[in-house]
């Protein structure tokens, strides 16, 4: 078979990303990359320690990152980037600072980080106020705040979940309801929902729509970030840091049209209605009794559907 007519395969830009050992959303990083960009993924070496500022650390030590980064030269990447939030804030702006530098001077090739590419996205859509969302310990989220009030951000409101392991299976419904609460306790200009390992990509356009303002993610900023190192701009549709007309505010906007939102139906004006009969006898109501019975029976059910948790409050419980 003569298959000369393909002409590939295309050539292709390269990205290298160092990830935590536990980190499983691969799919979800590829979901904003361009068809003419491959990411390269290496991982730390195991520790068996649980998500804490000590497993930060120890994941994001100098000489580990160096030999992640090397193992990466063998494919040619043009930049590099170590997608973890909380290795890369646990020690402050100095240490991401010293992270970008190690993991530089290992490739050769330009470094960064998701906590840097945190603070560079809140700069490219002109936020000083955010408030916070991550799944981590109280510690972890202090050390995030700090970082970010370090970098002239200053943190309005936050939730956490103080989750230790399995980050990755924390479903969307539980993102929106932290993102509501760290949203309603103070006037931030934007969402930022943090780790690498919690799932958002199709959470933030919904949230946007509903918050009116940007949201932004760790793995968005990060593959953002390092895409913009190489020339090249993350796809997501309905984003405002992907997408510069969404940035005007969404707080100036008017509300959305609702006849042009996907499934759903607004009629202009009431129906007209069919005339009845005049010859035909009025009807009676009920009898009271029965229109109480009936009034009961409709708040017992509602009751149930509202007394119904949105996630159950031992973590081991919650859906994969």
């Amino acid at each position: 078979m003569d298959v000369s007519f393909l002409g590939g395969p295309q050539p292709q830009r390269g990205v290298g990303v160092v990830a935590p050992f536990d980190f499983a959303l691969d799919r979800e990083l590829w979901r904003w990359v361009p068809d003419d960009v491959s990411l390269h993924l290496t991982r730390t070496p195991y520790v068996p320690v649980e998500v804490s500022l000590d497993l930060a650390r120890l994941v994001s030590e100098h000489q580990t990152l160096r030999e992640a980064v090397r193992a990466l030269t063998a494919v040619s990447p043009e930049v590099i980037t170590y997608a973890c939030a909380s290795g890369s804030f646990a020690d402050g702006r100095m240490g991401e600072h010293a992270m970008t530098a190690a993991m530089s001077s290992a490739a050769a090739v330009p470094a960064l980080t998701t906590s840097g590419a945190m603070l560079a996205a809140l700069n490219e859509i002109g936020a000083r106020r955010t408030a916070i969302v991550t799944p981590y310990t109280p510690s972890v989220t202090g050390a995030l705040e700090e970082f970010l009030e370090e970098g002239g951000i200053e943190v309005t409101g936050r939730a956490s979940l103080g989750l230790t392991r399995h980050i990755w299976r924390v479903p969307y419904r539980q993102v929106v309801e932290m993102a509501r609460i760290a949203v309603a306790q103070g006037s931030p200009d934007a969402l930022f929902i943090s780790c690498t390992n919690l799932p958002t990509y199709d959470v933030i356009p919904q949230l946007e729509a509903e918050l009116r303002m940007p949201v932004l993610s760790a793995n968005q900023v990060t593959v953002w970030a390092a895409l913009q190192r190489i020339g090249k701009e993350a796809v997501g549709p309905y984003q405002a840091l992907l997408d510069p007309a969404a940035r005007l505010g969404w707080a100036s906007m008017a509300p959305p049209d609702a006849t042009v939102l996907p499934d759903v139906t607004v009629l202009s004006a009431e129906p007209e209605l069919p005339v009845p009969p005049t010859d035909l006898p009025t009807p009676q109501p009920p009898p009271a009794e029965a229109a109480l019975a009936g009034s009961a029976q409709a708040q017992d059910s509602d009751a149930v559907d509202a007394s119904e948790p949105l996630w159950p409050d031992d973590p081991g419980q919650w859906p994969a």
